[in-house]
């Protein structure tokens, strides 16, 4: 699987998530091997937020790059709707940067709408962007009503990316929302892209697809999940990963590929959505 463009950048198909990383320190020094043991195997981007772990996971990830060529970096963050107004967004933003011990982000996100007009909070990722302290900026949990708001603004084109929950079970997003945003250029970020917490609500027929591909792939479950997410070529994945075994095997998804027939298989058990559904979320 070759690279995706994301913010006039090309980046490997499969990220690193921070999401309740950095919670317990007798894992802290696992997990930062593990995101340094993901970039030196190609992974750059690595997606964290304010919120995750009340600023905990950003710092985790500040010591995992702090020795890190910079260019070989792409680091995300996201800034709470709470705080995403003129007022607010530059003091979170320089907070964020303060922990991550670097100058500038590669790409802000807004973790999801709020009361705070979307016209205002454009505006101000606009200004951090032209101070140089944000290189681009974007959404999470965007559908396609509130994408359709965004895109109506004045620089509302300048969102690179819909950061939203997409896998093998949720789906939704197929039905509109995926071809708006390959309609508009804008990079899909897949996150929770695995559901291994969900095995046993998988029904016995589920169950058997997924494993006969593992068989007929030698390849895990979850490879099979992160193949499947970015099977399009404009999709980045972020799983999550706390341990440098997991880092590798899901390294090593980016060069698997799934059949054509092995897709229909998937199809058959997970299936399209045939109408419109609410997003998807956590």
């Amino acid at each position: 699987m070759g690279k995706v463009n994301l913010a006039s950048k090309e980046i490997f198909p499969i990220g690193i998530g921070t999401w309740q990383i950095g919670d317990h320190a007798m894992n802290r020094e696992n997990e930062i091997e593990a995101i340094q043991q993901g970039l030196s195997q190609g992974i750059q981007l690595i997606d964290t937020a304010e919120m995750y772990g009340d600023g905990k996971a950003e710092e985790l990830v500040g010591e995992a790059i702090k020795n890190k060529k910079r260019e070989d970096l792409f680091v995300v963050s996201k800034v709470l709707p709470k705080n995403a107004n003129r007022k607010k967004l530059l003091e979170s933003l320089d907070k964020s940067l303060q922990r991550l011990k670097i100058n500038e982000l590669d790409l802000y996100l807004l973790h999801w709408k709020s009361d705070i007009p979307l016209a205002e909070t454009v505006a101000s990722l606009e200004e951090v962007k032209k101070v140089r302290k944000i290189r681009a900026w974007g959404v999470s949990n965007f559908d396609t009503a509130d994408m359709e708001e965004l895109l109506a603004l004045p620089q509302g084109k300048n969102c690179a990316t819909n950061q939203i929950k997409y896998n093998i079970i949720d789906r939704g997003a197929e039905f509109d929302l995926l071809p708006y945003l390959q309609e508009n250029q804008i990079t899909t970020m897949a996150y929770s892209p695995m559901i291994k917490g969900q095995w046993q609500q998988l029904t016995e027929e589920q169950r058997v697809v997924l494993l006969k591909i593992s068989d007929d792939q030698e390849i895990s479950v979850g490879q099979i999940m992160l193949a499947w997410a970015i099977r399009d070529g404009s999709t980045i994945a972020i799983p999550k990963a706390g341990s440098p075994q997991h880092i590798r095997e899901n390294v090593a998804s980016a060069t698997k590929k799934l059949t054509a027939e092995e897709l229909i298989l998937i199809d058959s058990v997970f299936q399209a959505p045939t109408k419109k559904t609410d997003l998807a979320l956590w």
